[in-house]
């Protein structure tokens, strides 16, 4: 994914300049501005003959339930379009299998930002219309968002998660990546995300704790990343490869500090777990909302992308499941509680690092990916 419209200068660090946002109408309410409410924006109408059925990937489990509820039936009620949800996900064979035999079975659905880029770069993803935004959501979304293949459906984040028996309330507690490695002030027992797959691991975080700011961790160095590596090699205990994985490991209590998705950490903290989440340096992931290349209901399936990203509509999507709106209008009819607990929240999007999926999909000079090097690295470096 190239970060056309987010500039990585722009994003904070504790001493520097905020993440540049637009502003939200709770916002300028807050700051007195005299901003009238502004109700639900309709989906735009269909021209003539348009398609009264699409197909949408929604996903499996809770998740798929959530998408159903917040944006599946409200559409169907509001447009009279149709919407066949498939509870499962794609592969990018399967996308590229539909476009290049033209028959094409899935009008939607939604992909993480590696394969997301790659799937552009191949030409295998349908623009979004944008002209049928109005001016307001699209102010509402964060501009890492908008991209021309896709538009983010949700966010969600990498964290460090501490255990408040190892570090309680009113103690010193790490703060930054730099304190996490600080291994003299905070010792203790630390797991860390594997970097076995290369698309994911401790990499952003080997920066920042060696002092890098976020706003000039991309371009990233690898031989940067290895050498502060170095120094926390013998002194993980364990390096998680999945969520499952991470989230029984701090439901046992067997680590003092680690990095962890913050979804499964926030469900373990709502069940009463010791544990607490530090937003700082989190680093943001989202999925997007897709059409295939030449889909034949594209009319119908940008709609459906536009009404699935309205404020309106996420808000009632993170109130059923703890993933974060990608527009951050979203926040003003999502209950306190609930919006702290998700990574966009504007407390802490400032203070988070977008991760850059179109770095790792670069190619080095080698023709190579940064992937591939980071895997072939790590394999070397666990010997």
């Amino acid at each position: 994914m190239t970060l056309q419209i987010l500039q990585l200068d722009q994003l904070s660090n504790k001493q520097g300049a905020k993440l540049m946002i637009k502003t939200t109408r709770r916002q300028l309410m807050k700051n007195g501005g005299a901003l009238a409410a502004v109700s639900a924006l309709p989906t735009p109408a269909l021209t003539a003959g348009t398609t009264k059925e699409i197909s949408v990937l929604v996903g499996g489990g809770d998740w798929g339930k959530a998408n159903i509820a917040a944006y599946v039936e409200p559409f169907q009620d509001e447009t009279g379009i149709k919407v066949n949800p498939i509870t499962d996900q794609i592969k990018l064979a399967q996308v590229e299998l539909m476009v290049k035999s033209s028959n094409i079975s899935v009008d939607v659905f939604t992909y993480g930002q590696s394969g997301a880029e790659t799937l552009n770069a191949r030409g295998l993803a349908e623009d979004v219309d944008y002209s049928i935004y109005d001016e307001a959501q699209l102010a509402g979304l964060t501009d890492f968002s908008k991209k021309p293949f896709g538009v983010a459906a949700l966010v969600y984040s990498y964290v460090m998660v501490l255990n408040t028996e190892k570090f309680p309330e009113g103690e010193p507690r790490p703060e930054s990546w730099t304190d996490f490695w600080n291994l003299n002030k905070f010792p203790g027992t630390r797991t860390l995300i594997s970097g076995r797959a290369g698309t994911e691991g401790p990499w952003e975080e080997s920066l920042m704790a060696s002092g890098v700011m976020p706003g000039s961790v991309y371009p990233m160095d690898i031989d940067s990343i290895f050498a502060s590596l170095d120094k926390m090699k013998g002194e993980v205990r364990r390096w998680w490869t999945v969520g499952s994985e991470i989230q029984q490991i701090m439901h046992d209590g067997a680590f003092d500090m680690t990095n962890s998705y913050d979804g499964r950490a926030q469900l373990l903290v709502n069940q009463g777990f010791p544990l607490e989440i530090v937003r700082n340096q989190a680093k943001l992931n989202w999925d997007y909302w897709m059409m295939p290349k030449g889909g034949p209901n594209a009319e119908a399936a940008q709609r459906f992308i536009q009404f699935a990203t309205r404020a309106d509509r996420q808000a009632e999507f993170a109130k059923l499941i703890p993933y974060g709106p990608s527009n951050l209008d979203a926040y003003d009819s999502i209950p306190e509680e609930r919006a702290h607990q998700l990574a966009s929240h504007p407390d802490y999007i400032a203070d988070s690092l977008p991760i850059q999926a179109s770095w790792y999909t670069s190619h080095k000079g080698d023709g190579r990916t940064n992937v591939e090097h980071l895997i072939d690295r790590w394999n070397a470096w666990t010997l």
